[in-house]
């Protein structure tokens, strides 16, 4: 299998470039609309064919690549039904399948973050978005976002698959690629409550700015369009 992580120093996003091998059908998650070259040039380097292309949310730090792709790829945008965004070809629902060659990934409803997030199952790995990060969790306090929720999704699914699943999020910024259910249960700080109120106590208090993109990047995301454009 092919499976490529890349980062995005400026938002420290993670995106994603999956493929069950070379000369085969391939999808990306999450990715930054400054490194499509950058994308494009590695799946003609692998022979492989973008089909799909999809975002966890609506991000607020950074402008997606996923229409630019589809522009240049003719590959199908998608995101969950929920999304406010203007340009996806296919919205799907809780526990739906996203299928390429040889790959297959089942969508869950994850929102808390914001109203739109959902995360995807492949296997032994879990693209978490920004619902679960890597000894941290998103924060709730825009768009929609929901501490309650995000316990919801956070415990009542997420933490309920294996615990030997791999969690790979949409951002860190501490340099860590990858952990796992066990760890994020053993070792995240904001998991280490008994109840869903001391939680939201937590999210509710965290007094963060906005991301510096928020105000360009939403409507940007919404509607498809690149910052010359807005």
């Amino acid at each position: 299998m092919i499976f490529n992580q890349l980062f995005d120093d400026k938002s420290s996003t993670y995106t994603y470039v999956i493929a069950s091998g070379e000369g085969r059908e391939a999808l990306i998650i999450d990715p930054v609309i400054e490194h499509t070259e950058e994308y494009i040039k590695l799946l003609e380097n692998l022979k492989l064919k973008l089909v799909k292309v999809i975002d966890t949310h609506i991000h607020a730090d950074h402008i997606t690549g996923l229409n630019e792709l589809s522009k240049r790829t003719d590959c199908s945008k998608i995101m969950g039904e929920h999304s406010k965004s203007e340009v996806i070809d296919l919205k799907i629902k809780d526990n739906e399948k996203i299928e390429i060659e040889k790959i297959e990934l089942t969508a869950i409803y994850t929102p808390g973050h914001t109203d739109c997030s959902y995360s995807y199952l492949m296997n032994d790995r879990v693209f978490t978005g920004d619902t679960l990060l890597i000894n941290g969790t998103g924060r709730t306090d825009f768009q929609n976002g929901n501490s309650y929720d995000a316990y919801e999704s956070i415990f009542n699914r997420l933490l309920k698959l294996p615990e030997n699943t791999f969690v790979y999020p949409a951002h860190d910024y501490n340099g860590k690629k990858h952990s796992t259910i066990r760890d994020e249960k053993n070792n995240n700080p904001r998991l280490q409550v008994n109840s869903k109120e001391e939680y939201a106590e937590i999210m509710n208090n965290l007094k963060l700015a906005n991301p510096k993109m928020m105000d360009v990047a939403v409507p940007a995301n919404i509607k498809g369009l690149t910052l010359k454009e807005l």
